[in-house]
């Protein structure tokens, strides 16, 4: 009996020492964009990180570089066909991403990405993948469901080792799609809180994605409500993953090479911030600098620990 009781009781005395351990802070990384029009040079001198509002030493600031990223490019197939005209534009920036970037073309349909390829840096091969969605109404079911499934399945991810210093890449998402949420029913202004939406988020912030978007109107749910609701949401993925959403209008634009070219800007301003985070949930994120005229633009929320590159 007395060794029983001695052996609870040290069970119980290192038990908040071991819990403190888990606990404790941890090397995390998230990607951060310089969002300006004449981008400076980020330093670890130059800029402030706040994990849950409080200051936190930066450990390491790098850019993004083309050998070090992925991108998906995620096409809703309940696009309206009329998305055609567009395909020369999403093919040109497919060739023009630059060399060593791996990219991937998806289409979303019944709640899943269907890769048209693996990521590849054979910018030819993926533009080639290229093709009309399939026009039918609803063919996503939801593109939240698509993206949580996508983010959560991420191509490739079972054969990275967590143990070596290049545990991940830094990884990009780029949607075509509508927005409209169907599974939470109405497009009014008055229905604009989705959990589906939210998880879609929730998702992409654990895993370090941005998420990009650029809005066409679907083949289905479409008018000045949908158009809307679907860039409303389509605005709150990306300022909660730190992304951007292109286009503010009722209809589809005209034209999607002013977005790619943001976007591809955008991959190049990009950066991995290192620091340190507690917990197993995530964190507020906020980064800004003192450069002049300089926004720093990050996800809301970022996991303890997630690992883009070298510590």
């Amino acid at each position: 009996m007395k060794i029983l009781h001695f052996a609870i009781t040290a069970l119980f005395l290192t038990a908040p020492a071991a819990f403190a351990q888990q606990e404790g802070p941890v090397p995390t990384q998230s990607i951060i964009t310089v969002d300006t029009k004449n981008p400076p040079k980020l330093t670890a001198q130059n800029v402030t990180v706040k994990v849950n509002r409080r200051a936190t030493p930066v450990s390491g600031l790098a850019p993004v570089t083309p050998n070090g990223t992925q991108v998906a490019l995620l096409i809703d197939d309940g696009l309206r066909t009329s998305v055609g005209r567009q395909l020369a534009d999403l093919k040109n920036f497919i060739q023009a991403l630059p060399a060593g970037v791996e990219v991937l073309v998806g289409y979303m349909q019944n709640g899943r990405v269907v890769p048209a390829q693996p990521f590849t840096t054979d910018h030819n091969a993926a533009a080639a993948n290229l093709r009309l969605p399939l026009g039918t109404p609803g063919q996503s079911a939801s593109p939240y469901f698509c993206l949580s499934d996508f983010i959560k399945n991420w191509p490739g991810d079972s054969e990275t080792d967590a143990s070596s210093p290049m545990a991940r890449k830094a990884r990009f998402v780029i949607m075509v799609t509508n927005g409209v949420d169907p599974y939470n029913g109405s497009v009014s202004p008055l229905n604009q809180n989705s959990p589906y939406v939210d998880n879609a988020i929730s998702d992409a912030q654990r895993a370090g994605i941005p998420v990009y978007s650029i809005y066409n109107s679907d083949a289905g749910i479409r008018g000045g409500a949908a158009s809307f609701s679907g860039q409303s949401y389509l605005t709150q993925v990306a300022e909660g993953t730190g992304g951007r959403a292109y286009y503010l209008g009722t209809g589809s634009p005209v034209s999607f090479s002013p977005f790619l070219d943001q976007f591809r800007s955008a991959l190049a301003e990009s950066y991995v911030v290192t620091f340190n985070a507690a917990g197993k949930r995530p964190v507020e994120l906020a980064v800004s600098t003192a450069l002049p005229k300089t926004k720093v633009r990050t996800p809301k929320l970022v996991q303890p620990g997630t690992r883009l590159g070298p510590v």
